[in-house]
């Protein structure tokens, strides 16, 4: 009996340069599903282990431990009832002769058939085995499999050149894939594997570096020496995650020797599209004229990474420099070349950004305002100016609420929420005039932080640049707060306006797709009205943002009330909160955000008691009880129909509690309210255990469900203990 053979698998794609920003996932993407396909089909153990290969050339993958053929799988088959199969004397009837054709099978193997119970009959059963893939056929069917599933931003169709079989022409055969595929390489240990894609046979030949390899091609010996030749005779580090170390390594150095404590910006995702351009990276130094640094320094950093994937060197105050990182793909002897080439490249971008911002400085912004009635926001929704309109409204609306809360907010007098009514104004109306900006223009990206710069240029008002600056933010997740009041509320109304607008004419996001950024506007209501503990209620400010559209809309506020909870729980549940205490406060629906961390500290505290499962169990029961009343049940209670000690020991326990957890709760002090819940434990055991709640007696039992009704108020203040229960 032979047995299979096993050794390390390479397959590699040889292909032209695929898209750098899609390179990381398509690496991942091909070695995960190709190693997955071979584990299903016996060929490769679940434990084996699996190390992807990418670089702007090729997609290859390494499995250890894979079998040249799987294991044969034994196979049960239910043929038919006895009944059906085998006639009165036992012999196979045609059809059982039929279905064993089917299987490929004679009438010799009746004799071993077997009959097992099937329900309330039986039937009959054979036991086959069922031979395992060999390598070449599973292989074939792994790697179609992986090259279908592949996330290709784009597919190109390009024409076969070379090929095979009767009537082949060149030029005439088409292929759909990410790039033109020009070699396929399959080795199992060191035999190649007969496999097939693209119009390509499997070899052992790959190529390297395009000028900078020793040998072309690059002969494989084996699975196991991919890297290692690669590297050595074809100067090309195969392994996307080596080479990106590599890359940041070389830029640390080069930022140390370009002068000390310089360090290159910091940018993952311009590090991942760097690792994708270059086989075997060379960081060199190149600097501009310091003439440059009088423009805002976002403007050349952007201009800097996105045109040229540049990685700019800062000080140790974050502040740019004149010097920047290269990462090229060749290394010469005399790099002096490359360095000069890009520094000239580099120059009349610079030159560009200069002079966007000189000539954007020469109107103001508030010239710039009646222009935004000609930029069309939404179809439904009017113009930027109209909306510049709208977030002035909503400001207004908001500095009253917080004028008027009962909680204080910074320096509570007249003088200052009128100060900052007409700040928050004036940013209002100005925040969107820098996108009629060249620079803004150019890079959209830098919209609000060229608003910022133009009014600090233009001397405006000590907070009023800083709020233009701020108002889209937070833009992602754990990106800053707005720094100062105005900030805060031009940045909550220009959020508001974009959340109802689009909520009010329908526009939700819908799965994976949210074109407008919904969900992130959301998030970021919720953490400025968190982390900024604003006296401010979900409800009023949906109310007041809804106001300025008029007809335009439909008031979405039970809509948006919903969006925000989920939003809010997915948030709270990411931070380490638990499912139970998430929902045991959000089923409350506090109207004030702020609120919230107190309140899940003051659940989390009270879970912990002793009493706490009990008293959370009890407050299930007692809210089933109240919801399976006949009529609305209202915490009254008269002392004078109590016939049980159990009810005047509850009631005398609540007269005693419920005065200290309010006091408590309106102090804000949530975990001291909910902790002065424990006593009443024993009082309540004692009552279910004592008290038929659903008396004969109509007044009876109206009296004793206002008792439950005065506990459960007590209770689910600060959050909804029930839902503490197991």
């Amino acid at each position: 009996m032979s047995t299979s053979r096993t050794a390390n698998l390479l397959v590699e794609l040889f292909v032209e340069e695929l898209p750098p920003k899609a390179l990381k996932k398509l690496g991942e993407s091909f070695a995960n599903v190709l190693a997955d396909s071979l584990k299903a089909q016996g060929l490769a153990a679940a434990d084996a282990a699996v190390t992807p290969y990418a670089s702007p050339r090729r997609l290859a993958v390494h499995v250890s431990a894979v079998a040249d053929k799987a294991a044969d799988q034994p196979v049960q088959h239910k043929l038919m009832p006895v009944s059906v199969g085998l006639n009165a004397e036992g012999q196979a009837t045609p059809a059982l002769l039929k279905k064993l054709g089917s299987l490929g099978l004679g009438a010799e193997v009746v004799a071993s058939l077997k009959k097992l119970p099937d329900g309330k009959a039986e039937a009959l059963f054979i036991d086959t085995v069922k031979p395992g893939a060999t390598l070449a056929d599973g292989l074939q069917k792994a790697l179609e499999e992986s090259l279908a599933k592949l996330p290709i931003p784009k597919v190109m169709t390009y024409q076969l050149q070379e090929g095979e079989g009767e009537g082949f022409q060149p030029g005439w055969t088409s292929v759909n894939f990410v790039r033109p595929a020009h070699g396929l390489v399959a080795l199992h240990g060191e035999l190649v594997v007969p496999v097939a894609t693209l119009g390509l046979k499997a070899g052992r030949d790959t190529q390297g570096h395009r000028f900078e390899a020793r040998v072309s091609p690059v002969v494989l010996r084996d699975a196991d020496s991919y890297a290692a030749q690669l590297r050595e005779e074809g100067a090309v580090i195969a392994s996307f995650a080596e080479r990106r170390a590599e890359i940041a390594s070389q830029l640390a150095a080069a930022a140390g020797r370009a002068g000390q404590h310089l360090k290159p910006i910091e940018d993952e995702a311009l590090l991942d599209e760097v690792c994708a351009l270059v086989e075997r990276p060379n960081v060199l130094i190149g600097r501009f004229e310091e003439a440059f640094l009088s423009v805002p320094q976002e403007c050349l950093i952007l201009t800097m990474k996105a045109n040229q994937k540049y990685f700019p060197l800062l000080d140790t105050e974050g502040k740019l420099t004149h010097q920047f990182l290269v990462v090229s793909n060749i290394s010469p002897s005399d790099a002096s070349a490359i360095i000069g080439g890009n520094e000239r490249v580099v120059r009349p971008r610079l030159a560009d950004a200069k002079f966007f911002f000189d000539q954007d400085r020469k109107k103001t912004l508030a010239s710039r305002v009646p222009g935004l009635a000609k930029v069309v926001y939404h179809n439904k929704l009017g113009t930027q100016g109209e909306r510049s309109e709208r977030v002035r409204a909503i400001a207004h609306a908001i500095v009253n609420q917080l004028r008027m809360a009962t909680l204080p907010f910074a320096v509570d007098d007249k003088d200052h929420f009128d100060v900052l009514d007409s700040k928050a104004q004036q940013a209002a109306l100005l925040a969107k005039t820098d996108l009629l900006t060249d620079m803004v223009g150019e890079f959209p990206e830098l919209q609000g932080i060229m608003g910022g710069y133009y009014a600090r240029h233009e001397g405006l008002r000590d907070g009023v640049a800083i709020a233009i600056e701020d108002h889209y933010k937070p833009r992602f997740a754990g990106d800053a707060l707005p720094r100062n009041h105005t900030g805060t509320v031009v940045a909550l109304a220009d959020k508001l306006e974009t959340l109802v607008g689009l909520f009010g004419i329908g526009q939700l996001p819908t799965g994976d797709r949210d074109p407008f950024a919904l969900r992130r506007h959301a998030l970021g209501v919720i953490r400025i009205l968190i982390e900024k503990n604003l006296p401010l209620a979900l409800p009023e400010l949906f109310d007041a943002a809804a106001a300025p559209f008029g007809e335009l809309i439909e008031r979405p506020t039970e809509a948006l009330l919903g969006f925000f909870g989920d939003r809010l729980a997915v948030s709270l549940r990411e931070q380490g909160y638990s499912a139970q205490e998430v929902d045991a406060v959000l089923a409350l629906q506090p109207p004030r955000l702020g609120d919230i961390p107190r309140r899940l500290a003051a659940v989390r505290a009270f879970a912990a008691l002793p009493e706490a499962e009990a008293l959370a169990a009890a407050n299930k029961r007692v809210s089933n009880i109240l919801k399976k009343a006949e009529t609305a049940v209202e915490a009254q209670v008269d002392a004078a129909l109590f016939k049980e000690p159990a009810e005047g020991a509850l009631y005398e326990a609540l007269q005693a509690v419920v005065p200290k957890a309010q006091a408590a709760f309106e102090q804000g002090d949530y975990t001291a309210s909910l902790q002065a819940l424990a006593v009443l434990r024993a009082p309540v055991d004692a009552f279910f255990d004592g008290v038929m709640v659903n008396a004969d007696d109509a007044a009876l039992k109206a009296n004793r469900l206002g008792l439950l009704a005065t506990l459960h108020a007590a209770m689910n203040r600060v959050a909804d203990i029930s839902r503490l229960a197991a």
